[in-house]
């Protein structure tokens, strides 16, 4: 501590800084009630709660940059705090309710649900799992928002179970995916479209995962944007 700084001075921002933490770890919290409605098959409830998480999650990384939250608490990772969360709500969750609702063929339900959680959690281990400039390398392991897909489209079991298999695939594929917020070409459009498709998103759940023919068909022209966005990429090292 500087010794011209008094304790309120001092503690203040690193307060600030430990709020962002609990923010990031109010995640997992969210991945519990998501596993209870998951239970109880409460589907859209789940994805309430998985939808509170991935705002979080797209927000808590913006809060601990500002707040200098490494600088200032560094016996704290935030990072790692990130993975921990992230392996609940991206991969975890998703995988129990895949597995669980009937999607997938009974005899593939389980094994599927494996190779899910851990092709995720390989993915969320790879140091190189972003390139350079914030695209993610391969499928990065969204399996939430491939849940709420597989909910949403109502496919046969059989191309669920193909579904699973070619992005658990994907995963270690190295072609590029966009991130919506670090990402700065054609980011304001990205943008747009991110807000456009939650609240698309949000008006999907609140009709208990069965909207009219005109949302879906637009749910899935942002996830054709957002995956083909990323063949786009200007030319970067790494």
């Amino acid at each position: 501590m500087d010794p011209t700084e008094s304790p309120e001075e001092a503690i203040s921002p690193r307060a600030a800084a430990f709020a962002v933490h609990v923010f990031t770890a109010c995640g997992a919290a969210c991945a519990l009630f998501a596993l209870i409605a998951a239970v109880g098959a409460d589907w859209p409830k789940m994805f309430v709660w998985l939808g509170i998480a991935l705002i979080i999650d797209g927000v808590d990384g913006t809060f601990a940059r500002r707040l200098r939250t490494a600088e200032l608490l560094p016996r704290w990772s935030g990072d790692v705090l990130d993975l921990v969360v992230d392996i609940l709500t991206y991969v975890f969750v998703p995988a129990y309710a895949i597995a669980t609702s009937g999607l997938l063929p009974q005899v593939s339900a389980i094994p599927l649900g494996a190779l899910i959680v851990v092709t995720g959690s390989l993915y969320f281990a790879d140091r190189q799992m972003k390139t350079s400039d914030y695209y993610f390398r391969g499928f990065p392991a969204l399996w939430n928002v491939a849940a709420f897909y597989l909910f949403l489209l109502e496919l046969p079991p059989w191309f669920c179970a193909l579904a699973v298999v070619a992005l658990a695939v994907l995963t270690f594929v190295p072609f590029h995916v966009v991130h919506p917020i670090r990402i700065l070409h054609l980011r304001v459009l990205t943008i747009v479209a991110m807000v456009v498709w939650a609240l698309l998103a949000i008006i999907a759940v609140a009709d208990g995962l069965a909207p009219g023919f005109w949302i879906v068909a637009a749910l899935c022209a942002l996830a054709i944007y957002f995956v083909g966005i990323g063949f786009l990429r200007r030319h970067h090292p790494g």
